[in-house]
């Protein structure tokens, strides 16, 4: 901006110091031809007063006629104002005159809007704002009766992710201790990016022959995703323990508390909900028990959404059944691993979406230069059309 009215500036200074000259030299061309004019007018008079004396002979006369060549540039004096005096030349004088004003004031308007870009001109608009107030987290079990089977509840995973707008979501991954793959955030990107990887890295053990196939680079990789989830010996699968982890990544959880009855969740004005992938298989001795982990999440008003993530030929049996029993009197839904469990929850979170929504009326500032842009354009434009008809 600044560059353009440099440009501007010097267009006007040279333009001014043109049109000066040109009048320089406009009048340097009329005062030639008065000159010249004058020169053939006093030739004649010469003439014709030689030939006056030639006739007469008389030496009176002779004397006045010298003293009239004398007089000449005095009696035949003609000024540019006397060439004006034509209608012709009086009129394209008038035009010029009022075109080089309506010019200056074009290219001082054109200065004026631009140098009110500099002052940024904006507006104030209404803008209506919905975001969501849900936090969701995602809570795997990596145990090894169920690590055959995550790479499809990943899958899960990323369905979910993409019925998603504004929640914030989470990754912790468990087995006898608990590890945080992402926080909760609202970067889709990066959630994508992390469940398709540890998707990706998981597709390696779903079946023996496909272990038997691994090279060493692939076990490492996968050692190194599940690094801190087996950190207490002797125990595996601790899905009460698990749990209160997954919790404990929600703003406002705290172990062990009954929160006397309030919504711990309200104080951060979020909702919260986890979505437990397990087969409920335990082997050791855990902090909490299932049922335990649930009551404190309930307490907390954090819902709980079981995924059966162990084999299918297992869905009926007692630790299924009582996973199943547990999530649904907490106030959870309970599903399996098909299409069809899996859209029932994105519905579920779609329905649930509204109500855990704030509406905010705000008002917006925004740049505003069109009206300025135009108008500086538009002068220039007349301005140009304008200096180019005065040249002709």
């Amino acid at each position: 901006m600044f560059v353009s009215v440099c440009i501007l500036l010097f267009v006007f200074i040279y333009d001014f110091v043109i049109q000066k000259k040109r009048r320089k030299i406009w009048e340097s061309l009329i005062l030639n031809q008065e000159n010249s004019l004058n020169s053939k007018r006093k030739n004649k008079f010469v003439e014709n007063a030689s030939s006056s004396d030639n006739s007469n002979k008389s030496s009176k006369k002779s004397k006045s006629s010298k003293k009239n060549i004398e007089n000449i540039s005095t009696l035949y004096t003609f000024s540019i104002d006397d060439d004006l005096q034509g209608t012709i030349a009086s009129r394209l004088w008038r035009k010029w005159i009022i075109l080089r004003r309506t010019a200056t004031i074009l290219l001082v308007l054109s200065l004026i809007s631009a140098l009110g870009l500099f002052a940024r001109p904006s507006k104030i608009s209404d803008a209506h704002e919905q975001a969501s107030t849900r936090d969701i987290v995602l809570c795997l079990d990596v145990s090894g009766s169920t690590l055959p089977y995550d790479q499809e509840v990943l899958q899960s995973y990323l369905s979910f992710v993409e019925h998603f707008q504004g929640e914030r979501i989470g990754l912790s991954i468990f087995n006898s201790t608990s590890r945080t793959v992402f926080p909760l955030t609202d970067d889709y990107e990066l959630v994508k990016k992390q469940l398709s990887y540890a998707s990706k890295l998981l597709n390696g053990v779903q079946t023996q022959s496909s272990i038997d196939k691994m090279q060493q680079r692939q076990y490492q990789q996968i050692s190194d995703w599940l690094d801190g989830t087996q950190n207490r010996k002797e125990s595996t699968s601790l899905i009460g323990d698990g749990l209160v982890s997954c919790a404990a990544m929600i703003p406002g959880f705290i172990y062990g508390s009954t929160n006397n009855g309030h919504k711990t969740a309200n104080r951060f004005h979020r909702n919260a909900s986890i979505v437990l992938a397990t087969d409920n298989v335990v082997s050791g001795k855990p902090t909490y028990t299932l049922q335990q982990a649930l009551d404190l999440t309930k307490q907390a008003h954090i819902t709980v959404d079981g995924l059966y993530s162990g084999s299918t030929e297992n869905e009926n049996n007692d630790t299924t059944l009582s996973m199943k029993n547990l999530i649904e009197t907490h106030g959870g839904t309970f599903l399996t691993r098909n299409n069809d469990s899996v859209l029932s929850l994105v519905r579920k979170i779609e329905q649930t979406r509204g109500i855990f929504a704030n509406k905010n009326n705000q008002s917006a500032l925004s740049d505003d230069p069109d009206l300025w842009i135009l108008l500086t354009i538009l002068c220039f434009i007349v301005w140009l059309t304008i200096a180019r008809s005065m040249k002709r």
